[in-house]
């Protein structure tokens, strides 16, 4: 059977990542046969690979080029830029992607830009989709230097709301600001964001004390989206606060959500989004595939803000 080359999970590895041969990917009907130019890293699926069967296959976002269109006529042609996402095994140089997980790219939209936006922006957008609209209204953004905090504090500003970024280290506030947050803090409770409360909207993807702070600076039927728990732990608080603020909590996983209305729309609304210069990834960090190793183990140790993309040559 033919091979190709992918990234697998080896112990022995730096972040228990490298290239190794596979097989070459089977197609279903439904299924587009990418040739991979770019593909980025988000923290969950680098942390799994971290315990991770030896040889099982991560990755979820890429970009590059249709080698075989789906044979049942569905999603883009043949020689079409794309963007897509799978559940797992995406890097590699061939992949085979459902037609319903791939967009068509803008002329204008590199694969850099475009690897970027699967999980990191889809999440972001689904998050701000469940707003109660967002002109003039107080929106925070937890977690705000990471891959989808970025394109939140953007997306939120660009919709005219008032965006409060809320990061770990002081040394990524600026990145935040230049994404469109009207205020920056850095602390790890959260609690420093409260001066610029309370909030109509929260995307939360901390947990801990910092989920604890949030739900308590939710405004009168306010909605904190959770998407991720990077920092994990119990939380502490008093309910009764809760109760006074009619608010809502709700927890979105980007692989549950698309269920709902397909990848391919929303990487289409993205790309656009890109295209027309309203969403400007930020690539921190670019680089061959063959060292994903050292740059995942940046991603881990969080050396850099936004994302970090790699070229397959």
């Amino acid at each position: 059977m033919p091979s190709i080359r992918a990234v697998v999970v080896d112990a022995n590895a730096p972040a228990h990542l490298t290239i190794a041969s596979v097989d070459a990917p089977a197609l279903g009907p439904g299924d587009v046969l990418i040739r991979v130019h770019a593909l980025s890293l988000n923290r969950g699926e680098v942390r799994g690979a971290q315990n991770s069967r030896p040889g099982s296959r991560p990755g979820w976002d890429v970009a590059g080029v249709v080698e075989q269109a789906a044979s049942d006529g569905t999603g883009p042609k043949q020689g079409d830029r794309v963007v897509g996402m799978l559940r797992t095994g995406a890097w590699a140089e061939l992949v085979s992607i459902p037609s319903t997980n791939v967009a068509t790219l803008p002329d204008n939209v590199s694969f850099q830009d475009a690897s970027t936006l699967p999980v990191a922006g889809l999440t972001a957008l689904f998050a701000l989709d469940r707003a109660d609209g967002l002109l003039e209204r107080n929106v925070l953004v937890t977690g705000a230097s990471g891959g989808v905090g970025h394109f939140g504090v953007q997306m939120a500003a660009h919709a005219g709301a008032k965006v409060t970024g809320l990061v770990r280290q002081e040394k990524h506030a600026q990145a935040v600001r230049s994404a469109g947050a009207d205020n920056v803090v850095a602390d790890e409770t959260g609690e420093a964001a409260r001066a610029f409360g309370p909030y109509n909207h929260i995307l939360e993807s901390v947990g801990g004390p910092v989920l604890a702070s949030s739900i308590s600076m939710l405004a009168p039927s306010g909605h904190c989206v959770v998407y991720g728990v990077s920092a994990g732990g119990p939380i502490t608080m008093d309910s009764a606060v809760f109760l006074r603020t009619r608010g809502h909590i709700s927890g979105l996983a980007v692989f549950t959500e698309i269920a709902r209305e397909t990848a391919a729309v929303g990487l289409a609304r993205l790309a656009r989004m890109v295209g027309a210069g309203t969403l400007k990834p930020l690539i921190a960090v670019e680089a061959n595939w063959k060292d994903i190793g050292n740059v995942a183990q940046q991603l881990l140790d969080r050396s850099y803000p936004g994302k970090a993309v790699l070229l397959v040559d």
